[in-house]
């Protein structure tokens, strides 16, 4: 008697159509269970099956059936989804189905989610970044060069006066945004509308004196609706930028604030906090490329992708990955593990290269990826030895000598703050 039916999710004649979700996984099978069975699991119980036939299951429903139409020896499994299994705009929705119940069926010893393709019918239902690249570089005025951020160090403690004074001495020294870490909120000693009102004080004064355009990466990361309280109170305080943890704070939450930031066309600053949980396993979970296009598709501006040479975990062959999926209209992969993916018309997404940085790692960051970034420096500003405004110069001298094609050494010559920044760190990769 059969009652497991698995294997007919499993057709390797099929070819997918353009309006079908497809998604890309790692499989690892447990013990006894072959690589076709494994597949057939996922795709089943991502659809309409479960494990065993059911008398419910009328020929008409079979047209919702997930196909495992790729199945490779060593473990790559590519699946075909109906584009009527998903409500178009409910991203919660997609991700319970196909990184859902899957990861945790005991036959299936290790899965990761590895790239998801979306149909244009599907992304046609999103708004994408407000802004993009241009957007946020017409907000700034900054031409030709990164735009540069830095996170007020320690990331918390600080009362909401020494947080100014810092924040004065950040931007006044060249910066362009100043940014809030993931865990900086509204805490007892620096509240958020305290904090937000103390630091648009000093980017008017700064303004003022230096004719520079800045602008605060705040985080306005909170249960949705005073989330979405923090978020007016910024718009009325004029400052054209929001920081949202996306991970944490959930893409259903995202999808609303996303929809709030458009009322009052403010640019969306996404921290990628958490998502090692889940991606750095390379056998399991899901990677961080899926992650970013999930961020452009809602919405934001700019995203943390990671750094190739800085202290956090990053391959530069997945960072530069990302960054094009994010970047180009029509991304084409660098590798076969991901799919091809048009994204319509949506605007691209600004990478934000951080963890680590300091002035004498921006030549070897920019070599990499480009002059198209944001790069974030926290204690390689905030660390220099003569204080933040000295670290934030030495970051303007840092991108100033790489746009004049000079070696930092040289540079440093002529400019103090760049060159105690070199004596104190030289070219040394943090770990």
């Amino acid at each position: 008697m059969k009652f497991e039916w698995y294997t007919d999710f499993v057709d390797l004649e099929y070819t997918p159509s353009s309006d079908e979700l497809l998604a890309f996984f790692k499989v690892t099978p447990d013990k006894g269970i072959t690589l076709e069975e494994a597949a057939g699991r996922i795709a089943s119980e991502s659809s309409i099956g479960t494990w065993t036939t059911l008398t419910t299951m009328t020929p008409d429903l079979k047209k919702l059936m997930a196909k495992a139409y790729y199945i490779s020896a060593d473990g790559l499994v590519k699946i075909a989804y109906p584009l009527e299994l998903f409500e178009l705009d409910n991203i919660p929705q997609i991700l319970s189905s196909v990184a859902g119940n899957i990861f945790g069926m005991r036959a299936i010893k290790f899965l990761k989610l590895l790239d998801i393709r979306f149909p244009r019918k599907l992304i046609d239902h999103y708004r994408g970044p407000e802004h993009g690249i241009e957007g946020v570089r017409r907000i700034l005025k900054v031409y030709g060069r990164p735009i540069t951020a830095t996170v007020v160090k320690p990331k918390v403690g600080l009362t909401t006066e020494r947080y100014a004074e810092e924040a004065y001495k950040i931007l006044s020294g060249g910066i362009d945004l100043l940014k809030d870490d993931e865990n900086l909120s509204s805490q007892g000693f620096n509240p958020f509308e305290k904090r937000l009102n103390a630091v648009m004080k000093v980017i008017e004064k700064i303004e003022r004196e230096t004719g520079e355009k800045k602008g605060y990466l705040i985080n306005v990361t909170a249960e949705t609706r005073e989330a979405e309280r923090r978020i007016k109170l910024v718009a009325d305080y004029g400052n054209p930028f929001i920081m949202i943890d996306i991970l944490t704070v959930g893409w259903g939450a995202l999808q609303t604030l996303r929809e709030l930031a458009h009322d009052y066309k403010l640019a969306i600053h996404a921290h990628r906090a958490f998502h090692a949980a889940f991606t750095r396993m390379k056998e399991h979970g899901m990677t961080m490329l899926v992650v970013a296009k999930l961020a452009r598709l809602i919405g934001v501006d700019h995203i943390h992708v990671g750094s190739p040479v800085g202290k956090m975990e990053a391959k530069t062959m997945d960072v530069l990955n990302i960054q094009k999926c994010i970047t180009e209209k029509t991304y084409e992969p660098a590798t076969f593990k991901a799919f091809k993916q048009d994204w319509g018309n949506l605007k691209p997404v600004l990478p934000v290269s951080s963890g680590g940085l300091h002035p004498g790692l921006l030549p070897e960051t920019v070599k990499i990826m480009g002059t198209d970034i944001l790069i974030q420096v926290g204690g390689g500003v905030t660390g220099h030895p003569a204080g933040s405004f000295s670290g934030a110069r030495a970051v303007r001298q840092a991108l100033d000598a790489i746009k004049e094609g000079v070696s930092l050494e040289e540079y440093a010559e002529t400019h103090p703050e760049l060159k105690q920044a070199l004596d104190k760190w030289g070219h040394v990769r943090p770990k």
